[in-house]
């Protein structure tokens, strides 16, 4: 084009443009002013509670580490070494290993207490036989003594009185040294007996010890004691035990083998939503690592207190779900979608929840269009879930509702639901 006719047509131009950018703009601004209306819907209505979960099996074999560390004189122990989670093993393969620093001080200072009790043992038993062989041979002179003091006596019985007399009292004397020395004896017998056994109790007690020490030290490498797929164990926090972490004499459990034929998935619901919840409940199941699969359950069991659990900060109610299905794919610790079905109404009429308001008085209604016009209407409602609620009374399915609230909403007429 030639500039000149340019330059004239250029104001014309613009002013076309500029018109239809005006008209564009008008539409646009009335087409966003304009309130959403939605009509009710007629079909199934379906209560749900949606709840995170993590597959276990519902029965499983422990692993356990040695018992009878108490009487080891231990009550935790480490582990340093712990095979692979999700390893296939057999019975006898090993799967973790428990430090033995430990013990092996135990076994030193309980070796030392055997070699000191043993000594102890052998000078009690030395030191009762020097003593009954002490006691003996006083016995057999107190003897002697005795026998010849009586022959004192019998060749007395030609001597003067007074001399048979006193051979009489040396004999009696005699007679009751013996006794009493025979009586003496018995006792040292009894004393050196008791020594014996005490001495033996203490020697018995360290061998046992060592003894205990030995056999738990022998279990410090834990093996399978059935085929299956190690899962760690976890601590009363819900943290897995991996190589670092201990076990206590009163939770022994390294691992499990889970029987992975019959699997659950352990949910837990908030306190605002467990009252919906009972056993029984069905519950489509999701797995987060393949959303096309769809598995369906049914709660077996719902805790009666609840607890603060980390990722939340209400309270919340531990809920578990069995799975229906048995499937090869499905292992310990994948992650669900657990949606919870609480009720179902095959047939009702509902509208989203945005439709809804109450006014101070607490009248529930929904503003309805009609005509050109504006009406405010009472419903009844029932029940509801995340996104709509179930109308019992008060509309008609061709009605057509705001999704929010209009303009001159606070001019419209209220319509009360006939008694």
């Amino acid at each position: 084009m030639h500039p000149k006719r340019f330059v004239f047509f250029l104001p014309w131009l613009i002013g076309v443009l500029s018109s239809v950018l005006i008209f564009i703009s008008g539409c646009k601004d009335s087409t966003d002013s304009a309130p959403l209306t939605v009509k009710p819907q007629k079909g199934p209505f379906v209560v749900s509670v949606v709840a995170t979960g993590e597959l276990n099996a519902q029965n499983s074999i422990d692993i356990e580490g040695p018992t009878g560390i108490r009487k080891a004189g231990l009550f935790q122990l480490k582990i340093t070494d712990l095979v692979a989670e999700g390893t296939v093993v057999k019975p006898g393969d090993v799967v973790a290993q428990l430090d033995k620093a430990e013990l092996l001080s135990k076994l030193k200072e309980v070796e030392m207490n055997l070699q000191k009790f043993t000594s102890q043992y052998t000078g009690v038993r030395l030191d009762c036989t020097l003593t009954l062989a002490q006691a003996r041979d006083e016995l057999v002179n107190l003897r002697y003594a005795m026998e010849q003091r009586k022959l004192e006596k019998d060749e007395s019985v030609y001597e003067a009185p007074s001399t048979r007399r006193q051979a009489e009292i040396e004999a009696d004397k005699a007679v009751r040294a013996y006794d009493q020395a025979k009586i003496n004896y018995s006792t040292k017998v009894k004393q050196a007996e008791a020594k014996m056994r005490e001495a033996e109790a203490e020697l018995n007690k360290e061998k046992q010890n060592y003894n205990d020490i030995l056999q738990v030290m022998g279990q410090f490498t834990i093996t399978a004691t059935e085929p299956g797929m190690v899962i760690y164990a976890r601590e009363w926090d819900g943290k897995k035990r991996i190589v670092g972490s201990t076990i206590n004499a009163w939770d022994m459990r390294v691992a499990t083998l889970p029987d992975l034929s019959k699997m659950q998935s352990v949910t837990h619901v908030n306190e605002v939503d467990i009252k919906k919840i009972r056993v029984g409940q069905k519950v489509k199941i999701k797995l987060d690592a393949d959303s096309d699969k769809k598995l369906t359950g049914e709660i077996t069991s719902v805790a009666n207190i609840g607890e603060q659990h980390p990722s939340s900060e209400s309270k919340v109610f531990e809920v578990v779900i069995k799975v229906l299905e048995s499937d090869s794919t499905l292992r310990p610790a994948m992650t669900t979608s657990n949606e919870i079905m609480v009720e179902t109404i095959e047939n009702a009429m509902f509208i989203p929840l945005e439709t809804v308001h109450s006014d101070d008085q607490g009248l529930t209604f929904v503003y309805i269009k009609d005509g050109s016009g504006i009406k405010r209407k009472q419903v009844e409602l029932g029940l509801e879930n995340d996104n709509h609620v179930v109308v019992k009374a008060g509309l008609t399915l061709e009605e057509e509702l705001y999704l929010s609230k209009p303009d001159g909403a606070e001019d419209a007429e209220l319509i009360m639901l006939k008694p």
